[in-house]
Parts: structure tokens; C-alpha cells; sequence
């Protein structure tokens, strides 16, 4: 396990190895104006590389290396990492005499130890990306005598502020801790520190000591066993990121994504890293465009600011995290996807990543990944989220009240009409196969049905209006036929037949006769579980939908009388109240 804390334990257990000093020799890979930044570099190259140390050199700089190793096996470090593209080309190596206070990892001191023995990986460069590291077992040498109270407390007190908040988020972690993590070590702390120990068969004082510190990281940590946390460098994307390549692997670009798909250790394991020049609507729109992505659930947070959001989504599978940030007139961010019921993993991993996000120059090529399949269901590889199903309506009243077929709104975790407002069913008549829909907020629609007064005639020309494809196409057709009945096949009072081939994603829409007005609503075509042949089709009349109506309060618009009108106002009309209505799971 390549992480911040296993470092720290394999560190101090060399502390109680015997010193040698004068063989010590380290490879020196980075040098930072700042102990913040030196911290964030040490714990990035700790999650992918073992043997990761911190030291101050001196005039405010602080150095990151790796060590310590007689100078024999330095050399081997240096040429097999910088070989491997691990480390920066100008690494060298340096002897312990170049450093001062070591400030990485929390409270060791490894200027006075034995040279460690390099834990190299197999040297295969071309594969070292792909290869997960062989996982350090640290020799059982915790059974060396510990430190006395007084050693313990000396050594507590050389750690940082954000080191003591380190261990109280593990002793929070363990179960042992539930106050501030403001790394004072008062009353609450001491008393967490005493539990835990008791309940790890180690004497009960209060304060632990560099290896119960180490025992208490290792516990920690051990959830990230296998996932093989190490930094990853996006040169195309302008990125560096770490990544748990025990569980995904990069599989593909599809700008403005850099595709890691499931390693098959983790099932549903995976990383979108985003990149792309632009603005702040670039910002927004994206935003917009992931939210209609099947991999971003419509459950879960939202937060969008001037210039950076955040997206959560959670459904019975798999949650995903997105954040994605606007600089420089790049933007750049992450989306993490993890299967339910792991979320202690997840979490940890989604915070070493959100740690460890390192911008880099340039951005991902707008045309990488075009040479892929490209399909309208599809927004750079990933998938839209689509309807269950989908079904005609039609408004009935100013506010925005739709009429559809029951089968529209069945079984259904959301509702919505025309794709973007959503909707609440209101009234239905389960007999009839009608249901009634009110948007979650008002509208102010085009055109509102005005329906006809009487029986319509026999043998006369009627249109359909509705959405034949489910949406495919962004506005309604009209199918024309003709009503051949005035009661069903089996003589139903309450079903009108007609001529006509009509499609199920017209199922719902409006019947008009020849001057606009409304003479019933689409019906399903199977009745009674027999499918009727071609060119048969059913609407329901309007008594049958004004008692719907009527007993839902809903008060209808009666047509006047009128001559036939022209193909393009019956267009018009049709287009004004037709919706469409689409159910999703």
C-alpha cells in the first residue's frame, strides 16, 4: 500500500534499526520555497513511491527525498525512478549532512539511522504505468522496546499543528474520538488516545508513542489495501492527479475527457479527468450538458459558483463526484465514480484525489478522441441519461396542466414535461387509461386544447398530434386518418375507433378534427393483451375525459364552431399544446 502513513511506518521502524550515519545518502527530487507546498509535494510523491522524507535545507527552502540508503543503493533509486519517469529528471543524490530539521513524515528523525534497502519495482519501463508496485511488507521489528512516556511526549511535541490533526482524524476514524479536529491535544484527546490504546493491549497513558503512532496509521490505512494510490501524470490533459490504479486503468480520450475505466477490482470503479480551455460559460455549460449524463444521477448536492461546481450524484448502484474549476482560462477538474456501500474507501480516495489535484500547462486537444463512434445518445463517451419511456400530452389549462395516457406515468421515479420541467400526477382514471399532470411550477404555454362540443362526425378527417419517435425529433407531428367509429371494437361507448397508423409515442396526444378542436386523446393501441393490425387505432372520447377533468376541478375550454382550416394553422395549433411526457426510473 503506497500511501502517506504506510511512508511513516516504514520510516520509523528503520528509526529503531542501529545508525550508521556516515553511510546514509538520499535522492533529493524536489526543492520548495514554502513548507506548505514541500508538505503537499511529500504527501503526493508518498502516495505512489515509498521512502518519501521531508527536510529543511536552510534560507526557507525544504527538500523532498527519498532515503535513507547506503550510496550504492541511492544510485540504483535514482537511475530506476528517473528511468521510469517517476521522479523529475534532475534528481541527484545527497548525504544527510545537506539537511537540517526533518519535517516529513510526522515526528521522525532519520538524519542518525541505518541506510534503508530500496523496495524497487521490477524494471519494465514500458509497463511501469499499468504495473501496480509489489506492496511493502515492513519487517516485524514494532516488538523493539518502545519509548518511555517522557521519550513519547518529546517526540509528540515535534509534531506540526496539521500532523496532530492527522491523528485525530485517525482516532476519529478508529471510533475513539468525536470532538474539534483543531489538533490541541486536550482533555478529549488524551482520553481517545487512553481508549485506544487499552483496546490495542498497550498500556493506557495518554499519549501514544512513535510506534503506536505508526500501529494507529497503519490501521488507518488498511482499507486502502490494493488500490495502489500513486501520482499520475496527464501530460495531455495538463494535469497531474492521484489516482488509485489498483482500481482503474486510463482507457481512452474523448475530449474534454480523459478516460480510466474499471481495473475489474473495484466493479464500477472509475476517473473522468476533464480538461478544456474556456470561459466562464465554457463553466456553465458544462455544468448543464453533465447533468443530462447517465453517470451523474439526479440525487445529490449541486453547487455552482462564479467560477468552479460541484456535482453529486447517488442512485442504488454507484455515486459519482464531480469538481471542476475555472483558471487561467482553462477548465479543468475530476469526476469519481465508486459503487455504493464502499463509502469509507471512497471517501478516502475522493480526498486524496481532491489533495493531490495539480494543475499543469496546456489542456486536452478539442479533437482527441474523434476518430471514436460518434452517437447522438452519447456526449464524449458518456452515456445521456435517457426516459424509461416516453409519451404524447397536451396542455388543458393556461397554468400549464397536462392530459396523457396513464401508461406515461407509471412506475416512475420522475416525471416531466418537454424533458425540462418536472411534473406530479394529480388525477388519473385507471379505467380510462387517462392521467392528469401539474408542473412542479407554473407555466405559460402557447396553446391550450379547446375541445369539442358534441359527437364529431362519422367518416371525417382527423389529425393526431404527438412525439411518433419519443423525443427524437424536437417538436410534434401530426398524423393524419380517419374516425371510422364512434365506439370500440366491442361496441365501448368510451373509446372512438379510427384509421389511422399512429405510433406508441403518440399514445396520449390530441385527436383534432379539420378546425382545430379536440375530439378525444389518443388511446393505447393493445386492448386486452391483443395487438391490433395496422391501420387501426382508439381515442378516447371527450365525456370521457370532461368527467376526468370535472372531478379534478379542472375547468375545460369549449371550441366554437368553426369551418375547416388550413394544413399549416392545424400545425400551428397542434404544435402550441402538444408536449411531450416522459417517465424516468
Amino acid at each position: 500500500m503506497k500511501r502517506i502513513f504506510l511512508t511513516f511506518t516504514l520510516i520509523i521502524l528503520a528509526m529503531l534499526r542501529p545508525a550508521f550515519a556516515q553511510d546514509a545518502a538520499w535522492v533529493q527530487i524536489e526543492a520548495q520555497p514554502s513548507l506548505n507546498a514541500a508538505e503537499a509535494r511529500a504527501r503526493a510523491y508518498g502516495a505512489a513511491l515509498p521512502d518519501v522524507n521531508g527536510f529543511s535545507l536552510g534560507g526557507g527552502w525544504y527538500a523532498v527525498a527519498l532515503g535513507p540508503y547506503s550510496g550504492e543503493d541511492a544510485e540504483t533509486v535514482l537511475r530506476g525512478y528517473r528511468n521510469e519517469g517517476r521522479i523529475p529528471r534532475d534528481s541527484f543524490i545527497a548525504f544527510s549532512a545537506s539537511f537540517r530539521q526533518q519535517f516529513w513524515p510526522v515526528g521522525a528523525n532519520l538524519l542518525d539511522v541505518t541506510p534503508l534497502a530500496p523496495d524497487l519495482p521490477a524494471q519494465e519501463p514500458a509497463e511501469v504505468v499499468a504495473q501496480a508496485p509489489a506492496v511493502v511488507e515492513p519487517a516485524p521489528v514494532l516488538e523493539a522496546p518502545d519509548e518511555t512516556p517522557r521519550e513519547a511526549r518529546a517526540s509528540e511535541a515535534a509534531l506540526s499543528r496539521d500532523e496532530k490533526k492527522d491523528l485525530q482524524v485517525a482516532l476519529e476514524w478508529a471510533g475513539f474520538y468525536n470532538a474539534a479536529i483543531d489538533g490541541s491535544f486536550g482533555r478529549g484527546t488524551r482520553n481517545s488516545m487512553s481508549a485506544w490504546q487499552e483496546a490495542n493491549n498497550f498500556e493506557p497513558t495518554g499519549i501514544l508513542t512513535t510506534n503506536q503512532r505508526v500501529a494507529l496509521f497503519k490501521q488507518f490505512n488498511a482499507v486502502l489495501d490494493g488500490m495502489d494510490m500513486r501520482i499520475v501524470e496527464d501530460a495531455d490533459a495538463g494535469i497531474e492527479i492521484v489516482l488509485p490504479m489498483g482500481a482503474v486503468k486510463f482507457d481512452r480520450y474523448e475530449s474534454p475527457f480523459s478516460h480510466f475505466e474499471s481495473t475489474g477490482k473495484v466493479e464500477g470503479a472509475k476517473v473522468a479527468l476533464i480538461s478544456q480551455a474556456g470561459d466562464q460559460n465554457t463553466l456553465f455549460g458544462l455544468y448543464d450538458i453533465l447533468q443530462t449524463l447517465e453517470i451523474v444521477p439526479l440525487d445529490g448536492a449541486r453547487k455552482r459558483r462564479k467560477n468552479d461546481f460541484t456535482l453529486v450524484g447517488e442512485n442504488e448502484t454507484f455515486i459519482s463526484h464531480t469538481e471542476v474549476s475555472l483558471k487561467d482560462g482553462h477548465v479543468k477538474g475530476f469526476m469519481l465514480t465508486w459503487p455504493v456501500g464502499d463509502e469509507e474507501r471512497r471517501t478516502r480516495i475522493l480526498g486524496e484525489i481532491r489533495a493531490n489535484f495539480t494543475r499543469l500547462g496546456g489542456v486536452l486537444d478539442v479533437t482527441a478522441g474523434m476518430d471514436e463512434t460518434q452517437r447522438l445518445d452519447l456526449v464524449s463517451g458518456l452515456k445521456i441519461r435517457t426516459p424509461k419511456l416516453s409519451r404524447s400530452g397536451f396542455f388543458v389549462t393556461s397554468a400549464g396542466i397536462a392530459l396523457t395516457t396513464l401508461e406515461a406515468v407509471q412506475s416512475c421515479t420522475r416525471i416531466t414535461i418537454d424533458g425540462d420541467y418536472d411534473a406530479k400526477v394529480t388525477a388519473t382514471d385507471d379505467a380510462n387509461g387517462l392521467a392528469l399532470i401539474s408542473p412542479n411550477e407554473a407555466l405559460a404555454p402557447s396553446g391550450v386544447a379547446s375541445f369539442s362540443a358534441g359527437s364529431p362526425r362519422l367518416k371525417t378527417e382527423i389529425a393526431v398530434a404527438g412525439y411518433p419517435f419519443e423525443g427524437a425529433l424536437n417538436a410534434p407531428t401530426l398524423t393524419y386518418g380517419m374516425l371510422a367509429d364512434l365506439r370500440g371494437l366491442g361496441g365501448e361507448t368510451t373509446l372512438n375507433r379510427l384509421e389511422m397508423n399512429a405510433m406508441s409515442g403518440d399514445v396520449g396526444g390530441p385527436v383534432l378534427n379539420k378546425s382545430g378542436a379536440i375530439i378525444g386523446m389518443l388511446a393505447p393501441k393493445e386492448m386486452k393483451g391483443r395487438t391490433l393490425p395496422a391501420g387501426v387505432g382508439f381515442s378516447i372520447p371527450n365525456d370521457v375525459i370532461a368527467a376526468l377533468l370535472s372531478g379534478a376541478g379542472v375547468s375545460a375550454k369549449t371550441a366554437q364552431p368553426s369551418p375547416s382550416i388550413a394544413a399549416e394553422d392545424l400545425v400551428s395549433i397542434a404544435a402550441d399544446m402538444t408536449v411531450l411526457i416522459s417517465c424516468w426510473e
